[in-house]
């Protein structure tokens, strides 16, 4: 089906239940002219026609401000995208060589140039030829006005218009999944960050190919989920993938532990409750007023206001028990999960790596997973002793640093998800008066130490004490970071004394006075 919209349909918005605002302005006039001048010469030069396509044209249509450009061509795209990089002094980047596909990077733009594609032959028959019909629409450039052309038509050959309106994903094509299986995922990333609700044929086909996303490499899924994670509604698309068990094919780790039953604090088995987690953070994230104090509130707000803290913590949610599948365990009538949060850690970090996350991601991530009992084990000790420790609020932090909202917000999430009978009624508030007491504790004890010099270094212990350096340099700088974080040591002096002390204390290690030596001068 194609559908042609004329000018006075198409520059007006739309009233209506179901409907999308259609273009009322031209969005072409909030581009540099630069920009402009340079597509109708690339177009003369080249003798081209230019059409504006996918994701571009749909999110003008949508009401969205695009976050690059999607051009096609006939022919010539490579040749075009490098002569566009030059003409603007951007950057050229070769996408699929084979597909006639390339990328112009120019002052914080992406523009994507392809060719028409699989051999078609007309703007129609390349757009019928795309992944879902929200993205199979198009519009033409009007070179000598450096506009949209007249009569500014609507190119939508497979219903895609009417299809956003009614906010319905569907495939273009009944083979658009085996000319690229990575588009059963990136169907549930539309779904989650466009608020789109799936159409059944289209659901049955991705259900019948999920396998095939195996074929597909690991760094093109790790793009799709984490836009998915970003979106705030990833947890009900993920369900979908649940349901469909894509999420099993992609997270095989993550599907042995259906099933896996969990003690009567859960009311959920394992892989249910991981699901449950991520429904939590999100409502979480959308109202930390309802879960934390109102000092802690705008940190939790920080983390939502973030697409990446939001991607991250979303990661950490699903994943956050993968270790209990290898820890399961019984202790008589109950049942255990020990160290499953190390153990989690260590699972984390070989899907980081399968699926190509950054270095850095997956050091946070791994640290997220792995820490995440920790809360709950620091909220039982306060239970018993009505107070966090200066060192155990010093070994937090530095544990966790900047993500020590995060790790809250998970924990946090994590009690939410978990509600059998036998779990503690103050669960949350525990971990809410946690919080609390940590973060102040952080600002007021331990961020002012950490952020200055060090009152004594490794240097000063060789040249004061006569100490050769060894394991015996960490536990003396440890035990002498947190007398500071307790108040007890605030000049260079103090920390000397402090030091003599340590080393004379009737408790010292053998090791620690087999080091010592004479000190210099």
């Amino acid at each position: 089906m194609s559908t042609t919209v004329e000018p006075t349909q198409m520059y007006r918005l739309v009233q209506g239940a179901g409907a999308v605002p259609l273009l009322d302005r031209d969005p072409l006039i909030d581009y540099p002219p630069v920009l402009l001048d340079s597509l109708a010469a690339m177009a003369t030069s080249f003798a081209v026609a230019v059409f504006l396509t996918g994701g571009v044209v749909r999110d003008w249509l949508a009401g969205r401000k695009p976050c690059d450009l999607d051009l096609t061509v006939p022919g010539q795209a490579l040749d075009c995208a490098r002569w566009l990089a030059s003409r603007l002094g951007g950057t050229f980047v070769p996408l699929d060589e084979g597909e006639g596909v390339a990328r112009v990077v120019w002052q914080g733009l992406t523009i994507d140039l392809g060719g028409f594609r699989e051999g078609t032959a007309s703007i129609e028959a390349d757009l019928a030829r795309r992944d879902f019909t929200i993205n199979a629409l198009g519009l033409a450039f009007d070179p000598g006005r450096r506009r949209l052309a007249e009569p500014r038509a609507l190119i939508d050959p497979t219903g895609g218009l009417a299809d956003l309106r009614a906010r319905r994903l569907r495939l273009c094509h009944p083979g658009a999944l085996a000319a690229d299986p990575l588009r059963a995922l990136r169907a549930y990333r539309f779904m989650a960050c466009l608020d789109l609700s799936m159409e059944a044929a289209t659901g049955e086909r991705i259900a019948g190919a999920v396998e095939t996303i195996r074929t597909v490499a690991g760094e093109r899924i790790r793009h799709e989920l984490d836009l998915l994670m970003a979106s705030g509604r990833a947890a009900s698309a993920v369900a979908a993938m649940a349901e469909s068990r894509l999420l099993d094919a992609l997270l095989p780790e993550l599907a042995c532990a259906r099933g896996l039953a969990q003690p009567a604090s859960h009311h959920l088995d394992v892989f249910f409750h991981s699901l449950a987690t991520l429904q939590s953070l999100e409502a979480i994230l959308a109202a930390p007023e309802r879960f934390f104090r109102p000092g802690q509130v705008p940190a939790a707000r920080n983390l939502a206001a973030s697409a990446a803290a939001r991607r991250l913590l979303a990661h950490a949610a699903l994943l956050h028990d993968l270790g209990k599948v290898p820890t399961a365990g019984r202790a008589g009538e109950r049942i255990t999960f020990y160290s499953h949060d190390r153990v989690g850690g260590e699972l984390v970090a070989a899907v980081a790596e399968r699926l190509r996350w950054s270095r850095a991601d997956s050091r946070r991530l791994v640290r997220l997973v792995a820490g995440h009992m920790w809360p709950f084990h620091l909220a039982n000790v306060r239970r018993r002793t009505g107070s966090v420790t200066p060192r155990a609020g010093l070994r937090l932090v530095k544990a966790h640093g900047d993500d020590l909202a995060s790790l809250f917000v998970l924990a946090m999430a994590d009690a939410q998800a978990g509600q059998g009978p036998d779990k503690p009624a103050d669960t949350e508030a525990a971990l809410a008066a946690l919080f609390a007491e940590v973060d102040t504790l952080a600002r007021e004890r331990v961020r002012p130490v950490l952020a200055q010099p060090r009152l004594l270094t490794g240097r000063h212990l060789i040249d004061l004490f006569g100490l050769a350096p060894g394991p015996i340099f960490a536990r003396i700088l440890q035990a002498l970071e947190e007398a500071q974080v307790d108040g007890r040591i605030r000049t260079r002096q103090q920390a000397e004394a402090f030091v003599r002390d340590w080393l004379a204390r009737p408790g010292a290690k053998p090791e620690d006075v087999a080091v010592l030596r004479p000190a210099r001068g």
